[in-house]
């Protein structure tokens, strides 16, 4: 059986974090072999299609190739069985290009940028979405002016939001706004407020959550509350509207619209906290569990919402180099409010 296998690398979409320009992390393949008689490379390339022999037998003399941990490079020899992993190098990041992309910027200066970002938009390109990012179209709009702290990969980049999320970014065109910048979300010293449309609603109505999150010990492409390890996660909400009560008991509302203020920065943190509270993001295709009721079900489909229900309404700051106290405020897309609008009526 062949197993495909990432490295712990920082998950390339973030609801909101400070960038740290990491390497990316080499991806590996393994499989267990049995083929008795026949030569190494060529059970290799049986068992990895994707990997040309010429390319094995490449990665074989690099060293790339152990089996049960110990590393074999005889691609001519006969397969010993075993479980043999293969590790690839990771691929370097093709340098983005600028794309004449609409921006709807908020405020720009010489240090810096904020724009409303539109859903679909990824903030950096990364595997299997190498173009249409903010990136590119922050290259086209800005020129050689952005940030390089960043890297080639990442210029002006100091926080991200999901590709699925909208609303408020910052980007830095300077190198002293990017440091000044990354200082302010280090120390949590950003105000952000976000907007979300969950399928029935926390409760309290008002409260804080405090977890630690950390990768899934499950499905490592996922983030979860975690009794130990992870990193804490602050979040405050508070439930602004509730749509609809079922004919039930229970009297609980069919779904809400939820305020959320980080005061951390964590990987889908507001996701999975909400999530957590009984009240995942209606459209979550990875934390929203469950169905919600056909009502609400209704209303998602006739809205045309294809994302989670999550957009970045609040970013307030000091600006990193004049001083200027600087807060920016956006409403929700109108996949959003077709959807609330349509919850209202339940």
């Amino acid at each position: 059986m062949l197993f495909r296998v990432m490295a712990d690398e920082p998950l390339l979409t973030e609801d909101d974090e400070t960038l740290e320009d990491a390497p990316r992390a080499a991806e590996r393949l393994q499989a267990r072999i049995d083929a008795p008689g026949v030569r190494l490379d060529k059970a290799l390339a049986e068992t990895f299609p994707t990997l040309s022999r010429a390319r094995l037998q490449a990665l074989l003399a690099e060293g790339a190739v152990t089996r049960d941990g110990q590393t074999v490079s005889n691609g001519s020899g006969k397969a010993q069985p075993g479980l043999y992993v293969v590790a690839l190098p990771p691929v370097a990041p093709a340098t983005p290009q600028p794309e004449a992309i609409p921006l709807t910027v908020l405020f720009e200066d010489a240090d810096l940028i904020v724009i409303d970002k539109a859903p679909g938009m990824a903030a950096h390109p990364a595997p299997g979405c190498e173009t249409g990012t903010l990136v590119n179209a922050l290259l086209a709009h800005c020129g050689d002016s952005l940030s390089g702290i960043g890297g080639v990969a990442r210029p002006g980049i100091v926080h991200r939001l999901d590709k699925d999320t909208s609303g408020v970014m910052v980007a830095a065109k300077s190198d002293r706004a990017h440091a000044g910048l990354s200082a302010l979300f280090a120390a949590h010293d950003i105000e952000r407020t976000y907007v979300a449309l969950t399928r029935g609603a926390p409760s309290p109505e008002k409260g804080r959550i405090q977890t630690q999150i950390g990768r899934s010990s499950g499905d490592r492409k996922k983030m979860a509350v975690l009794r130990s390890g992870g990193r804490e996660a602050i979040t405050d909400y508070v439930v602004q509207q509730t749509f609809g009560r079922p004919a039930k008991a229970s009297n609980a509302p069919l779904a809400a619209r939820v305020a959320c203020t980080l005061h951390t920065g964590r990987t889908h943190q507001i996701r999975v906290h909400m999530a957590s509270k009984g009240a995942p993001l209606l459209g979550d295709p990875v934390y929203g569990s469950g169905s919600p009721a056909a009502p609400v079900r209704a209303a998602v489909e006739a809205s045309g919402l294809k994302r989670q229900a999550l957009h970045a309404a609040v970013l307030g700051f000091i600006h990193p180099v004049t001083g200027e106290a600087l807060r920016f405020e956006t409403a929700p897309p109108e996949d959003m409010l077709r959807l609330e609008a349509l919850l209202s009526e339940l």
